[in-house]
C-alpha cells in the first residue's frame, strides 16, 4: 500500500524559486505540469509519468533534483 509521502514525492517536485529561471517555459511547453510559484521555492506537480520525464529533462539540463 503507497503512503502519502510517497505519492506526493512521485506527484510533485519542489525546487528554490529562481531555479526555473532558464528552463521554466520550456518545461511546460513539453510536459504537462503544474507550476506552482510559493514563497522560497517552486512546486512542479503532475502524474508521476510526467514528473519522472521532467525530473530527467531538469538533470539533464543541470538542475539538481532530489
Amino acid at each position: 500500500m503507497s503512503t502519502a509521502a510517497r505519492l506526493r514525492d512521485s506527484t510533485q517536485i519542489q525546487l528554490p524559486a529562481d531555479t526555473l529561471e532558464t528552463v521554466g517555459p520550456t518545461l511546460t511547453e513539453r510536459f504537462t505540469v503544474t507550476v506552482r510559484h510559493e514563497d522560497a521555492s517552486v512546486r512542479i506537480i503532475g502524474s508521476p509519468v510526467e514528473i519522472k520525464r521532467a525530473s530527467d529533462f531538469l538533470t539533464r539540463n543541470g538542475i539538481v533534483v532530489e
